[in-house]
């Protein structure tokens, strides 16, 4: 499986994106602001402003430090070209390039077929857990945890056998289903979760019907991970984390088909590649 991984930085008027398993991309960034990170699908860039009264990316509203500090999240489908646009005393628009990944197709077999087509029965239940995923992932805590993080990296919450990766078309016991937004990693139930970086827990559930035993830490400005199917929950909502501190436990909960851990990332409403943000897993 190819890796992708940050490895490059975006200024002085270069943007160099180079990934592991693609060719190096270079393109001129306009002066409104210089970039960091990874230009490509799933990605996340950040950067600084300073006298700016509001920014946008894509037609979204960016969440702004009060030091002019921000990040971009580019979700899993996002076009060739983007724009972000700083409004102060003046307005500067640059086209931010984006490059385009292909995705694989997943067939999954064994899961519980309630999960795969729930019953009327369940579906309030299901639209009634959703709004609380909703909500927890609609706050914007004022915490730059996730920024400190992109700086040194973030780590994985526990390693072992990549068994999803992000992105993939997934077909549950031959139905179609929603793109895989996070990577799975395999390892028995019990095994430790940990944090990848500091948060808070803004939600702490410990049976949804799709994701089983379900965190969410947020990282501050609307930057939050969530860590799906877990056996055992042992934080709850308002517990400030560190990185490295226990959060559960892996599971096989709500729909899957053995123990792993579903490690998934958000900006705002759109889905980053945890990959994207650590080293290569450990051998």
């Amino acid at each position: 499986m190819t890796h992708f991984f940050r490895t490059s930085v975006i200024c002085a008027g270069l943007t160099a994106v180079m990934l592991v398993g693609l060719p190096a991309l270079v393109v001129r960034a306009d002066p409104c602001v210089a970039l960091q990170g990874d230009a490509i699908q799933g990605g996340l860039l950040w950067g600084s402003v300073s006298g700016v009264a509001n920014l946008t990316f894509d037609g979204r509203a960016v969440p702004l430090l009060p030091d002019g500090r921000f990040v971009l999240g580019l979700g899993r489908d996002m076009p060739p070209t983007a724009p972000l646009v700083v409004s102060g005393e003046d307005v500067c628009e640059q086209q931010i390039t984006i490059v385009q990944r292909e995705y694989p197709l997943q067939h999954i077999t064994g899961v519980p077929q309630q999960t795969v087509t729930p019953d009327a029965s369940h579906l309030e239940r299901i639209r009634s857990e959703r709004e609380k995923v909703r909500a927890a992932k609609a706050l914007r805590l004022a915490r730059d945890d996730g920024l400190k993080a992109l700086q040194v990296g973030f780590q994985w919450p526990v390693t072992g056998r990549i068994s999803g990766v992000y992105g993939s078309q997934r077909i549950y016991n031959g139905t179609p289903g929603s793109p895989h937004y996070g990577v799975d990693v395999a390892r028995p139930t019990g095994t430790p979760v940990t944090a990848p970086a500091a948060g808070e827990v803004t939600l702490a559930e410990p049976d949804l019907f799709y994701s089983g035993g379900t965190v969410i830490l947020d990282h501050g400005y609307g930057l939050s991970s969530s860590f799906l199917h877990l056996s055992e929950v042992s934080v709850a909502v308002g517990d400030r984390l560190q990185p490295g501190d226990r959060l559960g436990a892996i599971g096989a909960t709500g729909r899957a088909t053995g123990p792993h851990l579903d490690w998934r990332m958000s900006w705002l409403n759109q889905r980053i590649d945890p990959q994207l943000l650590v080293p290569p897993m450990p051998d």
